[in-house]
């Protein structure tokens, strides 16, 4: 299969269903022991690309990069390259452990506040008894310590979820990325957070109408300055000011 890309303020965004993104690209890498760097990028992403050259830098060493909010859906149609549909990283997550656990690949768990961590670790239990937990570990550490990378080299996951939030946790990622042999790394912001009971994620009547940004500014005000972001990205898409 020929991959085609859309190029939305320098961020080259893989153009591809999530039925498709799975069945063949992921699950092949996977089952080959082929080594992937996702991202799942949304508008904020991009601004932060944009204004950040280092964090540019590290978004560029991805071997893929999909469409994580409405807003990048709504700038490719605007540019008149329009991608084919939305592939919340959310639910990327959910589905791969699911996956995982049929398959028996091995997880490790990076992110959140240490009792989250746990909380999230045994709600995962919970909800796939089988799956394989290579390790876990809470988001507070230096990204210099090498416990956790050092951890990895012995259990070798097949996926690797990374909750730090952007740009901290692919920092972590291109830090060590190159030292490991094989996994899926992918940074999953406040996903375990969602899982543990800890943040309540929309509805799915909201997540159906794109609404799902103003269900999280509703319930987490002090987000505002985020949601400035995203407008500032689809103002600089409509006057082509990129």
């Amino acid at each position: 299969m020929a991959n085609d890309f859309v190029t939305i303020m320098d961020m080259k965004f893989l153009n591809i269903s999530k039925n498709d993104l799975f069945q063949d690209i992921i699950y092949p890498r996977l089952h080959n022991n082929e080594k992937t760097y996702l991202v799942t990028a949304n508008p904020e992403i991009v601004m932060l690309a944009k204004e950040k050259r280092d964090f540019r830098d590290m978004v560029s060493r991805a071997d893929y990069i999909v469409p994580d909010g409405t807003g990048i859906v709504i700038a490719s149609k605007i540019i008149k390259q329009p991608i084919e549909e939305r592939i919340p990283g959310f639910e990327i997550m959910t589905e791969l452990i699911g996956y995982a656990e049929e398959n028996q690949l091995s997880c490790y768990f990076i992110g959140a506040e240490e009792q989250v961590n746990r909380r999230f670790i045994t709600k995962i239990k919970e909800l796939h008894p089988n799956l394989l937990v290579a390790g876990s570990h809470h988001g507070f550490f230096d990204l210099n310590d090498r416990h956790i990378v050092d951890s990895i080299k012995r259990t070798e996951p097949d996926l690797v979820f990374v909750a730090l939030g952007a740009p901290r946790q692919d920092a972590w990622i291109t830090k060590y990325y190159d030292e490991l042999d094989k996994g899926l790394f992918m940074g999953v912001g406040g996903s375990f957070d969602v899982i543990a009971g800890n943040v309540k994620r929309a509805p799915e009547i909201w997540i159906r109408f794109n609404l799902e940004w103003l269900y999280r500014l509703i319930k987490q005000p002090f987000r505002w300055k985020r949601i400035l972001k995203v407008f500032e990205f689809m103002i600089r898409i409509v006057l082509k000011k990129y």
